[in-house]
């Protein structure tokens, strides 16, 4: 509802939609919900909500679950430390990119309570496979084949609820999109929008 309650607020009748992982979910959800406001849906390393798929490694699931950081440095590596975890083992990340990335997540917005939120609007979202059925905007689906976090199935999954849905499983991705891998998923992303009426 927060995402078209801001589409009504810039004025924008329908939109492309993408989302990453949680984003993803919520994505998905507008398009179930709203699919009169949708003009295309691309769903990144995400899943159904079916606890049968999609389910992440235990060290990964850790990551979400660590005591929150006391400060700007302990931030900086417990971010680097996620990112080792849950990253592209086929595309690995500059130790000065981590920490780069991990400074300005932290120095745009550091509130450790709405991490765990997320992570509980996540374990409370219902399992949305029947609604994503009924869902016929152009869909695209990408999904890291060494995701760690939210697991390829979960991918597989929301590609095989949603008719006609592509799929694209890129080999080494893991749950985060990896400088190299840019314009192959801005490619896909765009010719799914073209697709659209």
């Amino acid at each position: 509802e927060d995402t078209v309650g801001l589409l009504d607020g810039l004025g924008i009748r329908k939109a492309h939609i993408v989302g990453a992982s949680m984003g993803g979910m919520i994505a998905q959800q507008v398009a179930i919900d709203h699919q009169d406001r949708v003009l295309s849906l691309c769903s990144i390393m995400s899943t159904t909500g079916d606890r049968s798929v999609g389910q992440g490694t235990q060290e990964a699931l850790a990551m979400l679950l660590r005591p929150a950081a006391k400060n700007r440095d302990e931030a900086i590596e417990g971010g680097v430390m996620a990112s080792r975890v849950i990253g592209s083992p086929g595309y690995p990340a500059s130790e000065e990119e981590l920490r780069a990335k991990s400074a300005a997540a932290y120095d745009r917005a550091f509130h450790p309570a709405g991490s765990l939120r997320q992570t509980a609007a996540v374990l409370a979202s219902p399992d949305r496979t029947e609604g994503l059925r009924k869902v016929t905007v152009p869909t695209m689906v990408i999904h890291g084949a060494d995701d760690p976090l939210v697991n390829v199935t979960g991918g597989e999954a929301t590609a095989t609820a949603i008719p006609g849905a592509s799929l694209l499983i890129i080999p080494g991705m893991g749950h985060d999109v990896p400088t190299p891998l840019w314009s192959k998923i801005v490619d896909a992303i765009v010719a799914n929008a073209q697709k659209a009426d």
